[in-house]
């Protein structure tokens, strides 16, 4: 198959560069998942759509049968821990109604599933063997029932994260403990209370660290070396940092995975998104219940709002933002109709999502079909219809509610073209025209409203 030149920027290196698969036969990309003690936020959601739409660009290019994303659950965490004892629910309950609820929302958010999706808990074997070949190099060391990465013994860390030594004790928030060796040297194991979790290991019953459960299921899923690996920016430092440091050293690769990839921050209407500030809102929220903007959104609607972005700027998620989402959803469902095929988008679609998956250029080029399929061009109604399906918007819920008012889609064109006609007229002060267009439209049960802001709405009347 001929792939377009995809460029990924690689927060590794800092540039844009162009992206070679280790074997173009296998492509295979890491994601981190949700760890699953709370719902999921809507900057939790922004890696889920980006990585999603890297997945369906390189299942284009390369074939789906030839690409591979695991992204995974973390089901054992000092967070689910505290919040499965503050519920007084088992930790069992608490992480299987969480994936649960993850699972609905990261599918009405129109993304496909992974083609893996380990649980922490089902690679303990693995997550030993790492660090029993650390201690076995003099990359770790146990003590006092935990096991640690010697961070001083790996020269290059620090690579991803760019950060000075005073920066990366600041942002690791480093614990005190008498059995480090050094402040940055982090737990690959530590040891379990009975109430809590816990597996027999070498060095006693006890538990992973954080970092130590990706190093293990990508391992175990994609191999000692692969591709892509992806998450938010905050997961640079530590987390990433110390998944390459167990990786390389535990494996003796000079890398974990070749590109490294990472979207922007995400705020709420200009603020830090914080529950201090009453502003912290969940996907299953904003699908749900009526607490932003008053109204719930459906899934399409918050995926194109975060695609009008690119993935690595910061983000400002307003109500404003959906709502112009929405309605550019809903212009588009009207120029389609039911009956639009879908075919292989078009070579300057593709190639704008292969330049760094550029979501706003892509859009611009979707917006241009969209302008010719105003014209009645079938043609374009095909290549817009494949755009969007390319980015994961197939405009279902839009559909529905055509067939749920009873007017068909093709209705809904006419009537379109027919406001924005007589909107025409009036501008060049046709008045006859203009009432021509209206009494038709009345004949058809269909009202219309002149606002004062120049737009004109419209209504069937039953």
């Amino acid at each position: 198959m001929s792939t377009p030149a995809l460029k990924i920027y690689n927060t590794l290196t800092r540039t844009k560069e162009a992206f070679r698969p280790l074997d173009p036969a296998n492509v295979r990309m890491y994601v981190c998942g949700p760890t699953v003690y709370d719902f999921a936020h809507i900057g939790n959601a922004r890696p889920l759509i980006v990585f999603d739409v890297l997945y369906r660009l390189l299942r284009r290019l390369y074939g789906p049968e030839h690409v591979k994303y695991v992204r995974n659950i973390t089901d054992v965490d000092d967070k689910i821990n505290a919040r499965a004892a503050e519920r007084g629910v088992t930790i069992r309950e608490l992480t299987e109604e969480t994936n649960r609820v993850f699972q609905e929302d990261v599918k009405a958010l129109g993304c496909l599933p992974p083609d893996v999706q380990p649980r922490a808990t089902e690679h303990i074997a693995q997550m030993i063997a790492i660090i029993e070949k650390l201690i076995a190099t003099g990359h770790a060391y146990a003590a006092d029932g935990h096991v640690l990465f010697d961070v001083p013994s790996m020269p290059a860390y620090g690579r991803l994260s760019r950060r000075s030594l005073d920066e990366m004790i600041a942002g690791a928030r480093v614990d005190v403990a008498p059995y480090k060796r050094g402040d940055m040297d982090f737990v690959l194991w530590k040891p379990s209370k009975e109430s809590e979790p816990g597996w027999d290991s070498p060095w006693g019953r006890g538990r992973p660290g954080w970092h130590i459960e990706c190093s293990a299921m990508s391992w175990a899923h994609l191999g000692e070396t692969f591709d892509i690996h992806g998450g938010g920016i905050d997961l640079v430092f530590p987390h990433h940092e110390n998944e390459i440091a167990q990786s390389c050293c535990a494996f003796g690769q000079p890398v974990m995975a070749n590109y490294w990839m990472h979207n922007g921050f995400l705020q709420v209407e200009g603020e830090k998104m914080s529950k201090s500030l009453g502003n912290f809102v969940t996907i299953h929220e904003l699908l749900h219940t009526e607490k932003f903007g008053g109204r719930k959104w459906p899934g399409e609607v918050l995926r194109l709002a975060m695609l009008r972005t690119h993935y690595r700027q910061p983000i400002d998620w307003t109500v404003k933002a959906l709502e112009e989402a929405e309605d550019e959803l809903a212009s588009f469902a009207d120029l389609l109709g039911g009956d639009t095929p879908c075919e292989a988008p078009p070579p300057d679609f593709v190639s704008a999502l292969a330049d760094d998956l550029n979501t706003p250029n892509a859009l611009t080029v979707l917006r241009s079909y969209a302008k010719q399929a105003k014209g009645d061009d079938a043609e374009a109604r095909i290549a817009l219809k494949s755009c969007l399906s390319m980015l994961g918007l197939s405009l279902d819920v839009f559909t529905k509610a055509a067939q749920e008012d009873g007017i068909s889609p093709e209705t809904k064109l006419f009537i379109a073209n027919a406001v924005t006609a007589r909107l025409a007229a009036r501008a060049a002060k046709n008045w006859s025209e203009s009432d021509r267009i209206r009494d038709e439209l009345a004949a058809m049960g269909v009202a219309l409203k002149d606002n004062k802001d120049g737009t004109t709405t419209w209504e069937v009347k039953r």
